[in-house]
């Protein structure tokens, strides 16, 4: 039996709050050693940027210290940081990248 047109009944609806998810900015450092070159690959690979995006985004690390290389979710910040590390490794860059939150 429902309670729908009863009298004195009281309708409940819970209210479900959803969040975005906190976003973080990954960052790239500068440092003497690690090539122009190889800071744009890295932006065309790793964070999808054109090439013109990716050599502004270059340039601001080169002149100012670091650059937005991208803004993402925790987790993929993280995982974007981690390939960064691994792929300077591999080409013998001390090339670092972290992340803040935004």
């Amino acid at each position: 039996m429902s309670d729908t047109g009863r009298k004195g009944s009281v309708s409940t609806q819970e209210k479900i709050e959803t969040r975005e998810p906190p976003l973080y900015k990954v960052l790239l450092h500068n440092d003497d050693y690690t090539t122009m070159e190889f800071v744009v690959a890295v932006l065309e690979n790793v964070f999808k940027k054109t090439n013109a995006e990716a050599t502004r985004i270059m340039l601001s690390v080169h002149h100012e210290g670091v650059g937005v290389a991208g803004v993402y979710t925790k987790e993929i910040s993280e995982t974007k940081v981690s390939i960064v590390h691994e792929l300077a490794k591999q080409n013998n860059f001390p090339l670092r990248c972290s992340m803040e939150s935004v």
